[in-house]
């Protein structure tokens, strides 16, 4: 029992101690691997940020494709619309020559040659009291000597046809003449509705 003394130094020869070599090589390892841990950090910053980026440019990729998907999807609908307005016109049995219709974001622009301004009046007048045309660019064509153009008049409540006549020509029963102006778009003088637009010849 008591107390030992011993060698400081010796202990590194059995491993136990460390020498100034010892330290040293330890502070480089410990300084080489903090390095790499810094460069592991480094690394796996700049993978995350390359991710991000790649997603970043995928989702705008995404998005563009979608809008441009989204464009044409638009576009085919008008054309549909406006092929559908172009049958609508041809249905209802109109003397137009080379009717062309084109449909953008409800406006209806419409080309060709009508047979005179009667026509050309009720070609627009269905096109424009069609559903989800807001206007109607005309660019109907009609002969020189056509008859002056017609007045407009838009249906508000209460209207009839002979209100309207009362009201243009002062005597209620030239109702047929506004009638006659509106056909094929009307089939029957009681049905109007607000908001229609009808012709409104000179007498």
């Amino acid at each position: 029992m008591g107390v030992f003394d011993f060698v400081k130094e010796a202990g590194a020869k059995i491993g136990i101690g460390e020498t100034k070599d010892d330290v040293a090589a330890k502070a480089a390892a410990e300084a080489a691997a903090k390095a790499a841990e810094v460069q592991h950090a480094s690394e796996e910053r700049a993978a995350e940020v390359a991710k991000r980026i790649r997603e970043r440019k995928l989702a705008e990729t995404s998005a563009t494709a979608s809008a441009a998907a989204a464009e044409r999807i638009e576009q085919l609908e008008e054309s549909k619309r406006a092929a559908g307005l172009e049958q609508y016109i041809t249905s209802l049995g109109f003397d137009v020559t080379n009717l062309d219709i084109r449909f953008d974001d409800g406006l209806a622009t419409v080309s060709g040659q009508a047979a005179d301004q009667a026509t050309r009046e009720k070609v627009i007048l269905a096109i424009g009291n069609s559903a989800e045309v807001h206007q109607v660019q005309d660019q109907i064509e009609v002969p020189v000597n056509a008859e002056p153009e017609s007045q407009l008049h838009v249906v508000v409540k209460g209207d009839t046809l002979s209100k309207i006549a009362k009201e243009v020509y002062g005597d209620a029963m030239k109702y047929p003449v506004i009638f006659e102006a509106n056909r094929p778009m009307l089939s029957d003088p009681d049905k109007i509705y607000v908001g229609q637009v009808l012709r409104i010849p000179a007498i």
